[in-house]
């Protein structure tokens, strides 16, 4: 009687959890020889990075943010990156602070543009942190989220090339959340002048809160200009109740959250950098 052998699939899963774990340590190690000079000294280690979600109860925004932490942690091995919120989402911000202790951090939001939570909430909570604490810029207005957004709007059906006619009809309205400070609407309205430059039509911000027009006005506007064929531009980081309110209103098509698009990775690390090296100098050596 011949001894059995492991079937094809089950070697193949060997295989492939063996090649799994040699990744994982080949990218662990090489996270740690980052922090290794050349002559052999200790680097110091960089702040961590804490992204900031402001929380939804539409279990699709967390599970979205966890993503996009995950495509993060891929872009820069060795880099401590956490997750806190603002609210309704655990874990909470001042959670997080608490759990690093000393070590100094950089909070990156995950929101769009200016506001209360940029200008109020996150450095209230980074202030009540033990160790040095810098706040990023919001992610908007800013080239790599016209790339999300263009994006989105392909995969939603907009077309690669426009004859002079569509180009005529064709719109869209770049829908947002909203606020009453007027720092975010400028914001919003830069993102929309950067995605009509790439689009080649009108680009109308409008919001599903707190400032006007609503969604709904903006395209009957566009349509009153002769506009037919408009698009909904989502500019929410994940899916929720505002983003589903926005689409709803779509005459034409309407496109997904920015969500997890590699370019938004990108951002989040760009936003670091920045922080370290222009906003918060003092831990660009930590």
């Amino acid at each position: 009687m011949t001894a059995s052998h492991p079937s094809r699939s089950e070697s193949d899963l060997h295989l492939d959890s063996t090649a799994h774990l040699m990744n994982s340590i080949g990218s662990r190690l090489a996270g740690q020889l980052r922090l290794v000079s050349p002559l052999g000294h200790r680097r110091a280690a960089p702040p961590a990075l804490v992204l900031v979600a402001h929380g939804s109860r539409d279990p699709r925004a967390l599970e979205t943010v966890r993503t996009v932490l995950e495509r993060v942690r891929e872009l820069r091995p060795g880099l401590p990156v956490h997750l806190g919120h603002i609210e309704l989402n655990e874990p909470l911000l001042p959670d997080t602070l608490a759990a690093l202790g000393d070590t100094p951090a950089v909070l990156v939001p995950l929101l769009l543009s200016r506001g209360y939570h940029i200008k109020q909430d996150i450095p209230g909570m980074a202030a009540s942190a033990a160790a040095r604490t810098g706040v990023a810029a919001p992610l908007g207005p800013h080239p790599l989220l016209v790339e999300t957004l263009y994006d989105r709007l392909l995969e939603a059906g907009w077309p690669t090339a426009m004859d002079g006619p569509t180009r005529r009809a064709g719109a869209v309205v770049l829908a947002a959340a909203g606020s009453r400070d007027p720092d975010s609407a400028t914001d919003t309205r830069r993102t929309a002048r950067l995605l009509a430059d790439r689009l080649g039509v009108p680009v109308v911000p409008a919001y599903a809160s707190a400032a006007s027009p609503n969604v709904p006005t903006a395209v009957r506007a566009l349509v009153a200009r002769g506009r037919h064929k408009v698009a909904i531009a989502s500019y929410f980081t994940a899916p929720g109740r505002f983003a589903t309110q926005c689409a709803e209103a779509a005459p034409w098509m309407a496109s997904a959250p920015l969500g997890a698009h590699p370019a938004m990775a990108r951002l989040i690390l760009h936003r670091y950098d920045q922080a370290r090296t222009t906003r918060q100098p003092e831990l660009a050596s930590a």
